[in-house]
């Protein structure tokens, strides 16, 4: 970011919530970049910028699908960039209908079952190579045993996918997406999002005059974008921009996605999501044709992406969780692991359980009887026969049955098991940042009285299960039975602590990483790893970050200062996949591997050298000594598909999707839908909402009136600096409650006037869920908006209260609701609608 030429913030405080990882931007206006701020309120980081952009909260998409008419309508894109590495002379299914043509829909949707069929969505192909006869799978548990794994993916590449380069077909994907932005115009930008005609065109000219061959900048987001019922498409909206603009893949360009601490990005990547594995592989469905190994393997592979490699990746975990155990001869345990059945996220495990069908809770590092509906949330876990909770203080969800939260405690039946847990500080382990980057920490100091560290407990806890489940002959035991555990510290590790029984972090890294089964060596690369049994890892992404070197283990994580570093620190920490910091970075030379401009050069073809280079030690996330004039190979499996002109490797086709013909299944574009609860209606579509968002009818759920008048306010939440998620670990520091002592919501003025409200009031705030209490602050940093004619006052709440703690108040989340995208099942509380008055709530 230190060196992009323009940066806007959107779905983001940067300053505010990000304040270290605000000096790179910093750095970057020193140089003569601009900032640019696109918000509801006006905030700290809009207080550092060049430009600050007012906007209704929830119309993102078309702000940013303005932006992209604008660019197209003025030729302002990357030609070369664009025609070679996205996909905008592709061809595109003739019978595709776009939402332009189908009131709001795209084709292939289904009222009934309100899901989309894609089939229309499809690039047209050349035909398909000749498919070979395949020996039948082999019995039960041993799908794979005998089979050439290579030559079934090879067996299923698809043709190759139909292109006019001259830009003329209607059914190319820039043309489809010229009509589907036509109507984003300038004006109805300001008519939608309210913000002013004249500011939008002079965004749209800042980032477009300052973006080519010499130039590049970069959007940085955070969950101002992510949570909302359109949450993916938004963000894939800026990847539309950023791929006309020639912005992916090179130095200060892309889009950042900040994190909200530090451990955000390692548990998605390691992974504390229902539907992946560790490294994004995807977990066995109940719903998809994964009866068997191979069919998991055929069905998952994508022969011509790099992805091919997927059953390298998946084996060798299955090596790594269960060790010797795991044999051809079994399928590698697959049949052990269980498959999901649904949506098995956080709202939906919590409306089942408010339906009795959970029966108990293991929370660690969660609060939710103050997250989203929080008054619904408290009232699911009052269903449970028990609960666990890790934590460093007694949290809100630890005392969700006291009178305090609202509950009759002699009515409450959950049995509640209160754990101390440890500090970061006082336990090993890494952690993955903002950057994808693996950092290592050192204890510092042993916990005080009985608190344990998580890992103990989760390690503690498996061994447990392992000894009770020891002798059983059910098959449903097996993945129990058989799971590797072998983390017990070295005398070394623990010499200097208090409690000797505390796990390896190490060694669970060193699994995570992976090693030859044979030697027990760490591998060094994921090139490294086979689908034959012979390597185990733990989550492929990670492998190299240790890194055996004249037969010593290195820990990469470990930061090593940088002197005199280029564009990257390439050993301060270490960044997957492979050490790689800026991803697609052969898109950084362009089509015949020269630098775009000396001013921009990173990686680049050395023709006399026949390799790939990066001066400042860049990982090259491309095939090292594949020369740009190398031929696609129309039969070739994995990256081979793809010729050298083709920089996304992770993608099918090699290029950039700015029409996603697969893996989006709200549309293959972003198109503009209110939010789930809007004051107005779309003034774009007959279709007002996300016509797939998931919604829940269930009691205690109660949605706002959509465009109505009893609750005519937009509504927003937010972090503050001096707090930290729900106040958890904050509010119980006497230094930050007296900082920070009460929750409030920021009101415009204009508004406030029409209230009769006063700075300092007391006030209440109120939907069809409940009522939250706050003190007013009166401020112009929120303005009101005409949307349409219509005045539309904005309000916003910081979401950081609770009961327990020094600092204590209400809880923002009693007004928010069980609403989310369809595609990760994230929440909508950063756009709804609510009512505000003057006094307090009870």
């Amino acid at each position: 970011m230190a060196n992009s030429d323009w940066i806007i913030f959107m779905g983001s405080n940067m300053a505010e919530c990000h304040p270290v990882g605000f000096k790179w931007p910093m750095k970057a206006k020193a140089r003569g970049a601009t900032l640019i701020h696109v918000d509801p309120r006006f905030t700290r980081t809009s207080a550092m910028c060049d430009l600050y952009v007012p906007i209704r909260a929830g119309t993102d998409i078309v702000f940013l699908g303005g932006l992209i008419n604008y660019i197209i309508e003025n030729k302002k894109y990357f030609l070369e960039y664009m025609i070679n590495y996205t996909n905008a002379a592709t061809l595109i299914n003739a019978n595709f209908k776009d939402t332009e043509d189908n009131d709001g829909f795209f084709s292939g949707y289904n009222a009934q079952t309100r899901t989309y069929d894609n089939s229309t969505w499809q690039y047209q192909r050349k035909p398909a190579p000749a498919r070979k006869p395949e020996a039948p799978a082999g019995p039960p548990g041993q799908s794979l045993k005998g089979a050439n794994i290579a030559e079934l993916i090879a067996n299923r590449i698809p043709g190759q996918p139909l292109e006019d380069r001259t830009l003329n077909s209607p059914n190319t994907v820039l043309s489809i997406l010229t009509r589907h932005y036509a109507r984003y115009t300038p004006e109805m930008v300001e008519r939608i999002t309210g913000t002013p005609k004249e500011l939008f065109l002079k965004v749209a000219q800042i980032i477009t005059e300052n973006s080519g061959r010499d130039k590049t900048g970069v959007f940085t987001y955070a969950v101002g974008w992510t949570q909302h019922t359109t949450g993916v498409q938004l963000i894939r909206t800026a990847g539309l921009i950023q791929l006309l603009l020639g912005n992916i893949g090179r130095p200060g360009g892309g889009i950042k996605a900040l994190r909200g601490h530090a451990q955000v990005q390692g548990a998605t990547d390691i992974s504390t999501l229902y539907n992946a594995h560790p490294g994004y592989l995807n977990t066995p469905s109940a719903r998809r044709n994964h009866d068997t190994l191979r069919d998991y393997i055929l069905t998952e592979t994508e022969p011509t992406s790099f992805w091919s490699n997927r059953p390298a990746y998946f084996i060798s975990q299955m090596k790594a969780w269960f060790g010797d155990a795991a044999t051809a001869d079994n399928d590698y345990g697959y049949d052990w692991l269980p498959k999901i059945t649904g949506d098995h996220s956080h709202l939906p495990n919590f409306v089942e359980m408010s339906e009795g069908k959970i029966k108990g809770m293991i929370l660690t590092g969660q609060n939710p009887a103050t997250s989203i509906n929080s008054t619904f949330q408290r009232g699911a876990m009052r269903k449970l026969e028990w609960l666990v909770v890790l934590d460093l203080y007694e949290t809100e969800s630890a005392a969700f049955w006291k009178k305090i939260a609202g509950s009759t405690p002699e009515d409450v039946k959950t049995e509640v098991f209160f754990m101390p847990s440890a500090h970061i500080a006082e336990k090993d382990g890494s952690m993955t940042q903002t950057s994808r980057m693996i950092q290592w920490h050192d204890k510092a100091a042993d916990p005080p009285g009985q608190a344990r560290s998580d890992l103990y407990f989760w390690y503690a806890l498996g061994k447990r299960l392992k000894a009770k489940y020891a002798s059983s002959t059910n098959k449903r035991d097996l993945a129990i039975k058989n799971m590797t555990l072998d983390y017990d510290p070295t005398p070394a590790e623990v010499a200097e602590w208090k409690h000797k029984d505390e796990p390896s972090a190490f060694k669970i890294l060193r699994e995570i990483n992976g090693y030859d089964v044979k030697t027990g060596n760490v591998l060094n690369s994921f090139a490294s790893l086979t689908a034959d049994g012979n390597t185990a890892a733990g989550a492929w992404i990670y492998t190299g970050v240790l890194q055996l070197v004249s037969g010593q283990t290195v820990n990469r994580g470990r930061m090593l200062p940088g002197k005199n570093d280029g564009w990257v620190s390439p050993n301060w920490g270490w960044a997957w996949p492979a050490n790689r910091k800026q991803l697609y970075n052969r898109a950084s030379a362009d089509p015949d591997g020269d630098p775009w401009s000396e001013r921009k050069k990173f990686t680049y073809w050395d023709a006399t050298a026949k390799t790939w280079k990066n001066d400042s030690g860049d990982g090259i996330d491309f095939a090292p000594t594949k020369a740009p004039g190398t031929a696609a190979n129309p039969t070739g499996t994995g990256i081979a598909f793809h010729s050298g002109r083709d920089p996304f490797l992770l993608k099918t086709d090699g290029k950039g999707w700015l029409f996603a013909p697969a893996g989006t299944v709200d549309g293959p574009l972003p198109t503009h839908y209110e939010p789930w609860e809007s004051p107005v209606k779309n003034a774009l579509y007959k279709q007002d909402r996300n016509p797939i968002a998931k919604i829940w009818d269930v009691k205690g759920n109660k949605y706002n009136e959509f465009g109505g008048v009893q609750f005519p306010h937009v509504i927003t939440t937010y972090r503050l600096t001096e707090h930290h998620l729900s106040g958890a670990m904050t509010r119980w520091l006497p230094w930050l409650a007296e900082l920070m002592p009460d929750l409030f919501v920021e009101i415009p003025p204009e508004l406030a006037e029409e209230k009769g409200i006063k700075n300092g009031d007391y006030v209440t705030v109120t939907t069809e869920r409940g009522a939250t209490e706050a003190r007013a602050l009166v401020t112009r940093r929120l303005r009101p908006f005409k949307i349409d004619g219509k005045t539309v006052h904005q309000i916003g709440m910081p979401w950081h209260w609770g009961y327990m703690g020094i600092a204590t108040g209400d809880v923002t989340n009693n007004i928010t609701s069980l609403v989310a995208d369809p595609n990760v099942t994230i929440h909508e509380a950063k756009a709804f609608t609510a009512d505000i008055r003057k006094g307090r709530a009870r």
